[in-house]
């Protein structure tokens, strides 16, 4: 699968821009501030239904204009799957495939699966527990439409519940039949969440430890441990329990939205004691274990987005990671950098088809070599 052509309008920085791609090595090489990484968001918004990096829709709508589409011609099984997303502000954002709007986003996830690896993933280890959450979930959504939907129900019950608890407060009046009515639906969407992601974690740390090796020349050893409240109290008795604290702080305090992922090097913490090198190593170690994991389960390779992801790697390091995304069971790449000669040279060395387009400054895009 991979992207064939990419139309933009009004998008970020982009005014209008036509791309036409290879079905493996797309390299987007400028200065910093031109625009590489929106070309890389604007496949992740056709392939998630969301930008990578700005939650709110509207804001990535060029300025002073009123709207922006994006559209994407994706060779997919055989099939040509044409993808547009329009964006209009004071609008609900529309997205269709092949002309045909879906009635709700979630069902054109997992159509086209993606893995991003970009410097914001530096929250997933210096950042809270949610964001680690998110990468989870990210994941399993790709594979699972069942896990969404759980996913999507259970954050709707939760809302109401802490709802219902500040109402609680604020008229000084608690019910606990009421609140046990939303525990019910916790209880329902929530245990299943819990044993996919359980499940998950267990499947997917020997894929991730091998490509820690690979990237570090195997110098350490990782772990990552799914943490979470119901690995010691079921969910019915550890909301019975919680339900006087929650009264009094209103809001939910136990749950699958509470848990966490735990990272390490060795024995230590890898946000205590990893280095920024090893930090790094891990981060891409982790989002490539993620694509060989979604490739695996959906039997086909997702496409593989690279944003600025070399600063502060060694010229071997990068070698190691570009010679190990080019090999055969990668499919599709895309690529940022600033640095240009770099990346030409070490292209030059791997026998696979590839493009590099500049990015100047307001936007324009040249094929180099066309």
């Amino acid at each position: 699968m991979y992207l064939k052509s990419l139309s933009l309008v009004n998008f970020k920085n982009y005014e209008q821009v036509d791309i036409l791609l290879t079905e493996k090595i797309n390299c987007f090489v400028g200065e910093n501030g031109v625009g590489k990484t929106n070309i890389l968001d604007a496949v992740h918004y056709l392939a998630l239904c969301k930008s990578n990096l700005n939650p709110v829709d509207t804001q990535n709508i060029m300025y002073d204009q009123e709207f922006c589409v994006l559209q994407g011609i994706f060779e997919r099984l055989g099939k040509e799957e044409n993808i547009y997303c329009g964006i209009r502000k004071q609008k609900k954002k529309q997205f269709k495939r092949n002309k045909k709007e879906y009635p709700k986003l979630s069902e054109h996830i997992g159509l086209i699966p993606l893995v991003m690896i970009s410097p914001a993933d530096s929250i997933l280890i210096n950042g809270g527990s949610e964001e680690r959450r998110k990468f989870i979930n990210g994941v399993i959504a790709q594979y699972s439409r069942v896990y969404l939907e759980n996913l999507i129900q259970y954050n709707r019950a939760l809302t109401q519940r802490n709802r219902l608890l500040k109402d609680f407060a604020a008229s000084r009046n608690f019910n606990s039949e009421m609140l046990e009515i939303w525990d019910e639906q916790l209880i329902r969407y929530g245990d299943p969440i819990f044993k996919e992601r359980k499940r998950f974690v267990d499947q997917f740390l020997p894929v991730f430890s091998d490509f820690y090796k690979h990237v570090s020349g195997n110098r350490e050893t990782v772990s990552l441990t799914y943490q979470a409240q119901l690995e010691n109290k079921g969910y019915r008795e550890g909301l019975q329990e919680s339900m006087e604290k929650d009264r009094i702080i209103q809001y939910t305090t136990f749950g699958i939205h509470k848990d966490d992922l735990g990272m390490a090097l060795g024995d230590h913490s890898l946000k205590k004691s990893g280095s920024q090198g090893q930090q790094k190593t891990f981060l891409v170690a982790l989002k490539l274990a993620e694509f060989e994991f979604i490739r695996k389960l959906m039997e086909i390779p997702p496409i593989l987005l690279l944003d600025d992801i070399f600063d502060k790697f060694d010229a071997y390091r990068v070698h190691q990671i570009i010679s190990l995304v080019a090999e055969n069971h990668f499919g599709q790449i895309f690529i940022t950098d600033t640095n240009e000669s770099r990346l030409l040279g070490i292209l030059k060395e791997i026998p696979v088809e590839h493009r590099v387009f500049n990015i100047g400054q307001g936007g324009k895009i040249q094929q180099m070599g066309a």
